[in-house]
């Protein structure tokens, strides 16, 4: 069952009337992700007010699921001696069966769930009162048990043909396969028999039985009656006039219809049953994307509840800026694909529906967060500073897409930001040399910008983002500010959110992403100072303590983290974000100096479907072994300074796919990211005005070539009168030649329009090439993770592996 975005608060309304402060708790399952931590922020504290007891379980895979619902959902099953309950996930299990997972599904149908009602999840349809073809209406009731998925619209808006076939399917009877087996053998000997007695002179019955045969062949839908014996009979017989060699009676009537054999219905259902399974084959066969961020749907359900404050905004917004940073996108993990001429399914999230979410985050910001009576609305509202001591208002404000800008120096800052490290290319000195020339152009000195920003001078920071906006375009850098003025609510696209807390602290949604995603990579228990040494002590360390024998699970090092971050997220206390911005800073030095190494030293080869690099030495290798997060970040950084630099060399803006594999010394693994190139954050400027710019010199060529042939054609007839020859034959086919070169060029452009429209262009892949892979070469991975494109391979394994990835379709084309 789905709950459609309208209903999402009634079905809340139900849980609180259906629970007391003694009831069960509410479980919720979460995800080691910042928008599920920012949903399940916001999701507590509306439970808190109802005074609903709730249980915070995270999980960090599927073996942390598989335990959960071993421990913790199935004593809650009538069946097993509990009083039913809700489990809410959230970012958990989207692409598993989570009824058979959890433990919910038993063979008795009449106690199926147990009682338990799953929120959030996959869709699972039955009938159910008040539930039509999977949605739930207005007049369904909890509390009965089932698994509810909350939709975001995409299943009404583009997921209608795929969910009519799985309904379609659920009613659809099971068909054994020794019946199917029988209609194979059947189906020759029918074939061999009509073969035979067609050569004969047929009946009408014959003739009758060979159209319901034929109407079944095309699957035509036909209404039928019960007669008094039970057969099924037509309820609109074609009726056939006799010949009028034969007699007939005025009282006689036409022969009743052949009705068809039970194994001329199993042959219909069959291919009805294999037209549905197509349709979902195709769409399973896409690849993954991600939808709405799950921290807006919380904060819809509060705005339906009226309960909406700065508080959970501020946690909705943190949640949408989080994906951008994580590289989830509408096409999956990392897929970069250029927005020009592309569908609007296959666009970044940025580029369409996020656009849509930050223009009502920011409406919501202006509501909530009005100017005070002595400014004028016309103003900037990130103009200013702090008002006041209690000021914890969220504003607007054009910062530059640089990381911990008012945390860190200028200089550091800049340097690792990976979207001007990929344009600048600062992995070498050349790019160094033109970071250093930028500043330079812009009138900003070393010294000045090595000091911490709040250190800068105050003229600087004010004229910083003009200088930005008047030198960002030498060197390409045309996203690097927003360019509005801000002075209305249409120029402000592309800004972002600031919120104060008193004098205490200033941060952007960026900088609480940032931090957040270091809490839960890297953990709050080694925080290392700056200097190299440091760094190199805290590798030997985390090496040291995990050359024991009793190698510790990945989720009991992850797991802990959460409620670090949990507490981080505190509404009057930034202490702990503060706290953990030097290991946010780590993460990134450390990003920036192995992806540095793997470029300088020539380490990402490229094969013939996507392009690969392994990380088998170095001082942060044990970071990025025993964290997939922080893997996925280095990949992403790794994959945006590659499509960056093909696309100045070859002038392709598609994707580049990437596979990147980290060396686990003590269990013998690699962990491994599929990724597809690059984070995609907005359209590319770049790409689009070259684009335009060939195909205007496309067409100014075109016009050259047809004025040059209208005056070869007018001197050639002009000489043929002269010479008083009619003939134009050689004429004709030149210029057809010509012109079919033309038209050949042009089906070349629509089919490559037409092939970036398709449904799933630009998917990632990865997941289902992995699971190939695996079925072929028997090689030992283990898919733990909610991303299907992060997987442990055995390091014996890993050639083989890749191997056979090289093979496979990893981007959908």
């Amino acid at each position: 069952m789905y709950l459609p975005r309208l209903l999402i608060s009634q079905l809340y309304t139900n849980l609180v009337r259906s629970h007391h402060p003694l009831s069960p708790p509410v479980l919720l399952l979460v995800a080691l992700e910042p928008d599920s931590l920012c949903a399940c922020r916001i999701l507590t504290s509306l439970l808190k007010r109802d005074y609903v007891p709730h249980k915070i379980q995270p999980v960090s895979g599927y073996a942390d699921l598989a335990r959960a619902g071993e421990e913790l959902v199935r004593p809650m099953k009538t069946t097993e001696g509990g009083s039913g309950g809700a489990v809410i996930c959230l970012g958990v299990g989207g692409l598993v069966d989570l009824g058979s997972l959890l433990g919910l599904e038993d063979e008795d149908a009449q106690e199926a769930m147990g009682g338990v009602e799953l929120a959030g999840t996959d869709t699972n349809t039955r009938r159910t009162p008040g539930v039509e073809k999977g949605c739930i209406q207005k007049s369904y009731k909890s509390g009965k048990g089932g698994i509810i998925v909350f939709d975001d619209g995409d299943i009404d808006a583009e997921l209608e043909a795929e969910r009519e076939a799985y309904c379609a399917l659920v009613e659809m009877p099971e068909l054994e396969e020794a019946e199917s087996d029988d209609d194979d053998d059947d189906l020759e000997d029918e074939d061999s028999q009509n073969t035979s007695s067609s050569r004969k002179r047929k009946s009408w019955s014959d003739r009758d039985g060979e159209d319901a045969d034929s109407e079944l062949d095309e699957e035509r839908p036909r209404q039928r009656r019960r007669s008094n014996s039970g057969s099924s009979i037509a309820s609109t017989p074609r009726s056939r006039t006799p010949s009028s060699s034969q007699p007939t009676s005025p009282a006689s009537k036409p022969p009743s219809p052949k009705p068809p054999t039970a194994k001329q219905l199993r042959k219909r259902l069959r291919k009805i049953r294999e037209k549905h399974e197509l349709v979902l084959q195709q769409y399973n066969s896409m690849g993954t994307s991600y939808s709405e961020p799950i921290s807006t749907l919380a904060y819809s359900l509060a705005s339906a509840l009226g309960r909406e404050d700065n508080d959970l905004l501020w946690l909705a917004i943190i949640g949408v800026t989080s994906l951008e940073l994580y590289g989830h996108t509408s096409t999956g993990l990392g897929t970069s694909v250029s927005t020009t001429n592309t569908h609007e399914h296959h666009r970044s999230w940025r580029s369409t529906r996020s656009s849509q979410t930050y223009a009502l985050l920011r409406d919501e910001v202006r509501r909530l967060n009005p100017p005070p009576a002595d400014q004028s609305p016309t103003i900037s509202p990130g103009a200013g500073g702090t008002i006041s001591p209690s000021d914890t208002s969220i504003r607007l404000s054009p910062d530059p897409r640089f990381l911990l800008l008012r945390h860190w120096s200028l200089y550091d800052s800049m340097l690792h930001s990976p979207y001007l490290a990929s344009r600048l290319h600062v992995w070498n000195e050349s790019g160094v040399k033109r970071l250093h020339k930028l500043l330079a152009k812009m009138g900003v000195s070393l010294t000045q910008c090595k000091q911490t920003y709040t250190h800068m001078d105050m003229d600087l920071k004010k004229s910083l983002r003009e200088r930005l906006l008047k030198y960002a375009g030498v060197y390409g850098l045309d996203d690097l500010v927003p360019s509005g003025s801000g002075r209305a609510s249409y120029e402000q696209e592309g800004w972002g959110f600031i919120r104060s807390w008193g004098w205490k602290a200033q941060l952007s949604a960026v900088d609480v992403g940032v931090i957040l995603g270091a809490i839960l990579d890297v953990g709050t228990t080694h925080i290392p100072a700056t200097s190299s040494s440091s760094y190199a002590s805290f590798s030997e360390s985390s090496q040291r303590t995990n050359t024991a024998d009793d190698v510790p699970e990945r989720s009991e090092a992850l797991v802990p983290r959460f409620f670090a971050a949990y507490d981080a997220l505190a509404s009057n206390q930034p202490g702990h974000l503060l706290a953990a911005i030097p290991v946010a800073q780590h993460l990134l030095r450390s990003v920036l100096r192995t992806g540095s190494s793997l470029l300088m030293k020539h380490q990402i080869r490229h094969l013939r479907a996507f392009r690969m690099g392994v990380v088998k030495d170095g001082p942060d290798l044990a970071l990025f072994a025993n964290s997939p997060g922080a893997l996925v970040k280095l990949a992403l950084w790794v994959g945006e300074a590659v499509a960056v630099n093909e696309r100045d060399k070859k002038g392709s803006d598609g994707a580049t796919p990437l596979v990147l594999a980290a060396l686990d010394e003590v269990r013998g693994t690699y962990v491994v990211v599929g990724t597809g190139g690059g984070i995609g954050g907005g359209e590319d400027l770049d790409a689009r005005k070259e684009k335009a710019e060939r195909k205007a010199k496309k067409e100014t060529e075109r016009e050259a070539k047809r004025k040059v042939r209208e005056e070869k054609r007018a001197a050639r007839k002009a000489q043929r009168e002269l010479n008083g020859d009619d003939s134009d034959l050689e004429e004709s086919e030149s210029e057809s030649e010509e012109e079919d070169s033309d038209e050949e060029s042009e089906d070349e452009d629509e089919e490559e329009m037409a092939r970036r429209k398709k449904r799933g262009y630009g998917h990632n892949r990865f997941g289902i090439a992995f699971q190939e892979v695996v079925e072929e070469t028997n090689a030992r991975v283990k898919i733990d993770s909610f991303d299907h494109c992060i997987v442990e391979v055995k390091k014996e394994d890993l050639g083989g592996f890749l191997e056979g990835l090289s093979l496979k379709a990893v981007v959908g084309r």
